[in-house]
């Protein structure tokens, strides 16, 4: 499991065996190939090549086996322990055996990597190692105890996945450093916060993998010794005690991470304070500050709007003012969005809504897998939403995929995601199933009262919505005494209307259904059959009007997909000169993109011809001009950037 909440006393589901869901032929099944034939090879060649990513030469040099400095990012530790999450997965659901030994030669290296005081952070080592000036604790922004979390989270999905406990043994060395560590900050009063604090999760999946509650303990004095942070800042989330903070703000990662970090803690402590800023938090994300993509994390540079005008408040990667949605600076980091998914899920798993799997959904169809090509082998860093030709000044970032970034976080990050998309397909709770993201599978499910079932999932979802679930394999500890059981489908926000069949009796889907879930008796568990049909018509979508870039513009979504347009796909010079009209009608149509098949959106927009004068004038006269209609085609915005360099629109002007 991801996060094991089924001891977890302020948790309200938990999730299955990780083993337990099988990928049917369709959509998920597709990406996990390409992300197990494609994605995680890739990965691995980057990170075992000394000339690129130098990451696995770094744990060499600290083992001893190699002479050298250290090259690359100080976080590539914890980038490799998450592209090991993804070798894990992959070889346990393929049967690649030979993933799960390279997986154990890696994890044999990094023990040999780590100092006996269980410190382990291969800059700094290396630096100990050869008389450098990187030591210990010099700088937060050295990234130490992200690598720590990670290993944490590591180590518990690798004693999960394989039931080994060599890795688990150098998590347990590395948390007791960080307990002294901890100790002796509390003891001078010089704490600082460590950056994107993947240490909070870490801890907590510790406490449940081994049950010591050392691990809780520990995780809750790393949460609150963030209050006692002095001059902190908006971009690390500590510049005010956690109970204060009313908006999200700052470096997008590390606030995404934290307060996943916090709803795990909530689950195990049911401290009513975290509860309450988790609320405020995610009310914050969902209502002011997420793209449509469910990308978040808006700003590449600037200063935090909420900060001390006087003081240090540099922001970047970050969350803005409410509604500031930039559309071709988007950055929208794309371990922001996976935090956001891994924060979602877990506020889900507390508080079973209906809003927490719905924005997981988006994130997960869009945003998320947008980040990488359809082969599985390029990335983007950060995930605009419209791209220009040109443009008069240079990004961070590339505005293509590449196959390698110099800050290599979010491909190993997205390869761990997508080897683990069937653990979002249902948890339970007592008697009662519930369910995730939908996609063709099989699902073995167990239920407290002794019922064993298989559900069995058949679909084309999100090209279409009708979702037939059928059970077999149908169990009880005593054969004789089946028990009713409840099956709980998520009828998604965007739904407009459909219906639900079970075992021949038609309930219609109606308003008031989006966006929660409708409950499913199951009496006979082997002759029920349910059957959701989800309308998926093409729909017009605007923002709220504070948002000043989409102001009077119109994006296209249809099921959970939001859809763009390329160059390809418009017999015109620019996509500029292009409106949307509000009547608007599309047709589904089958593509090919990159040798993926998916369902396009024909339709007819009016192109505006017209004298476009000096396209270098900040400013000039609009002159003549006629509408034309035009022959238009929409994809997926996942699919985008697949087709060679070109512009991309997600936001049209409303041709009324």
């Amino acid at each position: 499991m991801l996060t094991d909440t089924r001891k977890s006393p302020y948790a309200k589901v938990h999730g299955i065996s990780y083993d337990a869901v099988k990928l049917m032929p369709g959509f998920w099944k597709e990406c996990l190939e390409v992300c197990a034939t494609g994605t995680v090879p890739q990965i691995g060649k980057l990170f075992e090549d000394s000339n690129i990513s130098h990451v696995v030469e770094n744990f060499r040099i600290c083992a001893g086996e190699c002479a050298g400095r250290h090259r690359g990012t100080p976080f590539g530790d914890g980038d490799f322990y998450k592209w090991l999450e993804a070798v894990l997965y992959c070889g346990v659901l393929t049967g690649e055996d030979r993933l799960l030994e390279q997986a154990d030669s890696y994890i044999r290296l990094i023990a040999r990597a780590q100092r006996p005081d269980g410190y382990l952070s291969t800059k700094q080592i290396i630096s100990e190692m050869t008389g450098g000036g990187d030591t210990r604790q010099k700088d937060i922004n050295e990234f130490e105890v992200y690598n720590f979390g990670h290993l944490f989270t590591l180590a518990s999905l690798h004693k999960r996945l394989t039931g080994k406990d060599d890795l688990l043994h150098v998590a347990r060395k590395a948390a007791g450093y960080l307990d002294t560590l901890y100790t002796k900050a509390e003891k001078s009063g010089q704490v600082r916060t460590a950056v994107c604090p993947s240490h909070h999760m870490g801890l907590v999946e510790l406490y449940r993998t081994t049950k010591d509650p050392f691990y809780r303990e520990l995780a809750i004095k790393a949460m609150r010794i963030r209050d006692l942070v002095e001059d902190g800042m908006d971009d690390n989330q500590d510049r005010i005690p956690l109970a204060q903070q009313e908006t999200l703000v700052g470096h997008a990662v590390r606030a995404n991470y934290l307060y996943a970090g916090l709803t795990d803690l909530y689950a195990e402590t049911g401290e009513r304070e975290w509860l309450e800023v988790l609320g405020r938090m995610w009310k914050s994300l969902t209502e002011k500050k997420m793209y449509i993509t469910g990308g978040c994390g808006a700003i590449y540079n600037g200063a935090s709007p909420y900060g001390n005008f006087f003081k240090d408040q540099k922001v970047h990667q970050a969350y803005g003012y409410e509604y500031q949605l930039p559309n071709i600076t988007a950055y929208n980091e794309t371990c922001a969005s996976i935090g956001a998914v891994m924060w979602a899920y877990r506020m889900f798993t507390v508080d079973p809504k209906a809003e927490y799997m719905d924005t997981l959904e988006r994130m997960m169809y869009n945003v998320n897998l947008g980040a990488v090509s359809l082969d599985g082998k390029r990335f983007f860093y950060e995930n605009m939403l419209r791209r220009t030709r040109e443009l008069d000044y240079e990004l961070v970032w590339p505005r293509e995929r590449t196959e390698y970034i110099k800050s290599f976080c979010c491909p190993p990050n997205v390869s761990r995601l997508l080897a683990q998309v069937g653990e979002y397909f249902y948890t339970v709770s007592g008697d009662t199933v519930w369910a995730g993201l939908y996609g063709a599978s099989e699902s073995r499910i167990s239920l407290a009262g002794g019922m064993e079932f298989t559900i069995c999932q058949e679909t084309e979802y999100p090209y279409d919505g009708r979702i037939r679930f059928t059970f077999t394999e149908v169990k009880t500890r005593e054969e004789s005494q089946e028990k009713p059981w409840k099956l709980m489908l998520r009828i998604p926000g965007w739904a407009a209307g459909g219906s639900l069949r079970v075992n021949g009796e038609r309930k219609r889907i109606v308003d008031s259904d989006a966006g929660t879930y409708l409950c499913v008796e199951i009496t006979d568990t082997r002759e029920a059959a349910a059957e959701l049909s989800l309308d998926m018509p093409a729909r017009l979508t605007v923002a709220n009007s504070m948002v000043e870039e989409t102001e009077n513009h119109v994006a296209v979504e249809r099921g959970p997909l939001v859809y763009c347009m390329e160059s390809p796909d418009a017999d015109v010079d620019t996509l500029d000169d292009l409106l949307l009209p509000a009547d608007a009608r599309f047709e589904t149509e089958p593509i090919w993109v990159e040798g993926r098949k998916m369902t396009a959106l024909k339709s007819v927009f009016f192109s505006l011809e017209r004298d476009r004068g000096d396209k270098k004038a900040l400013y000039q006269t609009l002159g003549r001009y006629k509408k034309v209609p035009r022959e238009v085609r929409l994809i997926p915005y996942f699919a985008w950037d697949n087709r060679g360099m070109g512009e991309m629109r997600i936001w049209f002007p409303a041709g009324y």
